[in-house]
């Protein structure tokens, strides 16, 4: 008999990628399983391009929100529904709803003290485990004990191209050029974004060798993208805020190079095969990295990294700082010659 799973999932664009990992990873022990994901109401775009999942059903809470009740009469309407609930969270109220539905094996880690809500109590020893991904994954064993395969299934978002047309039509946008897209935002906070200035330099290299740039980011990342659009020279597209989640997909995966922070869109480009330049600030590679082999990675590994917080303790953001527009140009005519899936010749 196949199992039918509810995932609580994560609350976030970047860990709701990564935990496609886990999905697959199921799919591999058993082609029969059934996935349900319950996650915020913005993460359906991306669990629609995951076809392991059959169902995506929204949380109606906002992010931190308890909503007790909620949780209760929700989980109550699922009761007999699941055979197995996989909590990604490690908050509390994340576990209430498996609780109240009654699934008989609610796995998960420990958290905030869930003995009891949570019944498959798996041990996380970060170490061992030192990648989100790789944490996801462990939660999907049939076991504790049971050990993790060596290479981790990457995720991969289904891409619809029509629908990329039928939004560049709209945009009124020209994709006849190689395509360097960028991603300057971060919604966590400036210690993780490379100067604007910094994006500026290295697209405009870009620009004088016959590419045109997209910039990608939400409503919040508008005057960034302006900033670097001012100062540029050529054929830029600024996308923030004129696109909703589910076509960023789509248009990122017409475009030939990505250049990032540690973001959301970092793993969507990913997901979706495009070669990523990854930079990082506060956060570390060895935690968040991009599931993919078409990467360069750059991070300083200060002696005040990773910090985890949202600005620099010290005022200096020298963990992004000293990275230099010529050390990513670098860094593209490197992987361009890994991938050649791009011109690699950039001056």
């Amino acid at each position: 008999m196949s199992q039918t799973i509810l995932v609580i999932g994560p609350s976030w664009i970047g860990d709701m990628i990564l935990a496609q990992s886990l999905y697959k990873y199921l799919h591999q022990q058993d082609r029969r399983v059934q996935i349900d994901v319950l996650a915020p109401d913005w993460s359906l775009p991306l669990l629609r391009r995951m076809s392991e999942v059959r169902q995506a059903m929204v949380m109606p809470l906002r992010h931190g929100e308890l909503g007790f009740s909620t949780r209760r009469r929700i989980g109550l309407r699922l009761r007999g529904v699941y055979t197995r609930a996989i909590v990604l969270p490690r908050s509390l109220k994340s576990a209430l709803l498996p609780w109240f539905a009654r699934i008989p094996v609610r796995t998960g880690f420990l958290g905030e003290l869930r003995w009891g809500l949570i019944n498959d109590v798996r041990s996380c020893d970060y170490r061992v485990l030192p990648s989100l991904a790789q944490r996801f994954v462990s939660l999907g064993a049939s076991t504790a004990s049971q050990s993790l395969p060596q290479q981790l299934p990457q995720p991969a978002l289904r891409v619809e191209n029509k629908k990329a047309a039928v939004c560049l039509r709209r945009l009124g946008i020209n994709a006849s050029k190689p395509i360097l897209a960028l991603a300057p935002g971060a919604s966590y906070g400036p210690s993780k974004q490379w100067p604007a200035e910094f994006f500026a330099e290295a697209a405009q290299r870009h620009l004088d060798h016959g590419w045109s740039v997209w910039i990608f980011g939400a409503q919040g990342d508008v005057p960034t993208a302006e900033k670097i659009a001012a100062q540029l020279d050529g054929e830029v597209s600024n996308l923030c805020g004129r696109t909703g989640l589910e076509e960023a997909v789509d248009l990122l995966a017409q475009t030939q190079l990505l250049i990032s922070n540690d973001s959301g869109l970092m793993h969507v480009a990913a997901a979706v095969g495009v070669p990523v330049i990854a930079i990082y600030g506060s956060t570390t590679p060895n935690y968040t990295p991009p599931m993919t082999a078409n990467k360069l990675v750059l991070y300083r590994h200060l002696e005040c990294s990773p910090c985890w917080q949202r600005t620099c303790r010290y005022g200096h953001y020298h963990c992004l700082n000293k990275i230099s527009p010529d050390r990513v140009t670098r860094a593209a005519t490197s992987l361009a010659k890994t991938t050649r899936s791009f011109p690699s010749e950039l001056g």
